[in-house]
């Protein structure tokens, strides 16, 4: 039986509105999600702008309400979190333990944001009698989504707050993976973290729990630095938007790491001039970190890889969602990272656009929809 719900669509031409679909039945190897919770990034905002019309969002907690007959790792009723990075296990890099950069299913290596074979099928969900995509394969932005079983993890905490669980779906994922499952940050170490909002909040938990001694972490903005601290930060500094490259701010690194600079840095401020801006960050033979995903030409002066050291572009925080995600969790049941605390706001669904000018404006370290 096909059911009607609320999504967000967007346009593909920078807008997008609150519309009715569709949403069918599982077909044998899908599960139907009824959506509790969506944490919102700028990849968000960015789909506005692929060009086709979607049903928005890729982080989410619900309800499952319905499975396919093949479905064995959940049952209705359960409580789990979504996963776009939807792994086909079969292809080269899933057998080479690289599930998040799957060659078949992944929505952004495989399919350009677009369907894949990870997504559910097709047809199983229609806006105006068309059937439409679902971003990142799971468009968690409507109450109900149709999804892989391999789209979803059992949350070992029940009863968890689903606004806490849904940012676990990518944005936590994504810093927390590229701190400890990337850079593999070392007892001991220094790190330090450009840029302070919801992703670099959680490369800083990731770091703290790998125990680096010293974590400092570089913000334009005094509130986020200062929100830093409350997540793990050791040390700050408040840097200044006309110094390019980051340079000044790398030299202070430097004068706090023994004139050496940092054993690792990780970049998360999606902004492309800073993109090179990590390599000024480390000692020789250290590890720079990409974390924010730019993609735009950037020019690079190689003297900032003098001399052996290392930069990494990770995607996903090198997600194994089965084995991450739980891991993930425990921290959070131990109370070695913080998730409730990271939630700024919470909207309903008709005040999307106020979410996504909160996240613009640098307003929220997170924000979540919530659906009823």
């Amino acid at each position: 039986m096909s059911l009607n719900c609320k999504a967000a669509i967007a346009k593909g031409d920078g807008t997008f509105s609150i519309e009715t679909i569709t949403v069918e039945n599982p077909k044998e190897d899908e599960v139907l999600v009824a959506i509790k919770a969506a944490g919102l990034c700028h990849t968000d905002h960015d789909s506005l702008n692929w060009g086709k019309p979607i049903v928005m969002g890729h982080e989410g907690a619900g309800i499952v309400t319905a499975i396919g007959s093949n479905v064995k790792s959940v049952q209705v009723g359960d409580a789990v979190i979504l996963n776009w990075a939807t792994p086909c296990g079969k292809c080269f890099q899933c057998e080479h333990e690289n599930e998040h950069i799957c060659e078949n299913n992944s929505p952004v290596v495989a399919g350009g944001n677009g369907y894949t074979p990870g997504h559910a099928h097709l047809e199983g969900t229609t806006w105006n009698g068309t059937p439409i995509i679902r971003s990142f394969n799971i468009g968690t932005l409507s109450e109900y989504t149709l999804v892989k079983e391999s789209a979803v993890v059992k949350n070992p905490i029940q009863d968890m707050s689903f606004p806490a669980a849904s940012i676990v779906s990518c944005g936590v994922m994504t810093g927390f993976g590229s701190a400890v499952n990337t850079a593999k940050v070392e007892s001991g170490s220094s790190a330090v973290v450009l840029g302070t909002g919801g992703v670099g909040l959680n490369v800083i938990q990731g770091i703290k729990v790998s125990k680096a001694s010293k974590i400092i972490a570089i913000d334009i903005n005094q509130q986020r630095l200062d929100m830093a601290v409350e997540f793990g930060a050791t040390h700050t500094i408040l840097a200044d938007k006309n110094d390019k490259g980051l340079l000044q701010a790398a030299q202070k690194v430097k004068e706090m790491t023994d004139g050496r600079g940092a054993d690792y840095a990780f970049e998360c401020t999606a902004i492309p001039a800073l993109g090179a801006a990590p390599l000024a960050m480390v000692r020789n033979a250290g590890t720079a970190v990409q974390v924010s995903g730019i993609e735009q030409e950037v020019l690079i002066d190689m003297a900032l890889f003098e001399w052996d050291k290392k930069y990494i572009n990770p995607l996903y925080g090198k997600c194994n969602p089965q084995k991450d995600f739980p891991i993930i969790i425990e921290h959070y049941r131990k109370g070695e990272i913080k998730l409730d605390e990271m939630i700024t706001n919470a909207y309903p669904l008709e005040n999307l656009q106020q979410a996504l000018d909160d996240m613009l404006s640098g307003k929220n370290a997170k924000g979540v929809i919530v659906f009823e």
